[in-house]
C-alpha cells in the first residue's frame, strides 16, 4: 500500500518503511513523530482511493530521524568580455523522515 501526501507545496509518494527528505521546519522540542493529514491518494491495486482534494480521515505517520544538509549547489555568474565572475554556494537543510504507518 502506498500513499501520495502533500507537504510544503510538494507531493511525495511513500510506502511503509520509506525514507524521505522534507523541507526543514521548526518543530517543538522533543518531537519524534510527524503526521501528514493531507493525503491525496491511497493506492492498493484495484482498491485505490483518490481524494477531492484530500481523503477524509487518512493519515500517514512518520518518525523524525535527523536534520541533514543537502548537496552543494554551485552558482556561477559571469558577463561576457567584462572580466566579471561570481561564485556562490548553497546547502539546503532537510528533515530526514521515515514512514511508520499509513492509515485510511
Amino acid at each position: 500500500m502506498y500513499a501520495i501526501v502533500e507537504d510544503g507545496g510538494k507531493q511525495y509518494r511513500v510506502e511503509k518503511g520509506d525514507t524521505i527528505y522534507l523541507e526543514r521546519r521548526e518543530l517543538p522540542e522533543g518531537t519524534k513523530t510527524i503526521e501528514f493529514d493531507r493525503v491525496l491518494m491511497l493506492g492498493n491495486g484495484a482498491e485505490s482511493k483518490i481524494g477531492t482534494p484530500w481523503i477524509e480521515g487518512a493519515k500517514v505517520s512518520a518518525s523524525v530521524s535527523a536534520e541533514v544538509k543537502g548537496p552543494k549547489i554551485r552558482i556561477f555568474k559571469f558577463k561576457r568580455r567584462k572580466g566579471y565572475e561570481l561564485r556562490k554556494g548553497h546547502r539546503q537543510k532537510h528533515l530526514k523522515v521515515t514512514v511508520d504507518a499509513i492509515s485510511g
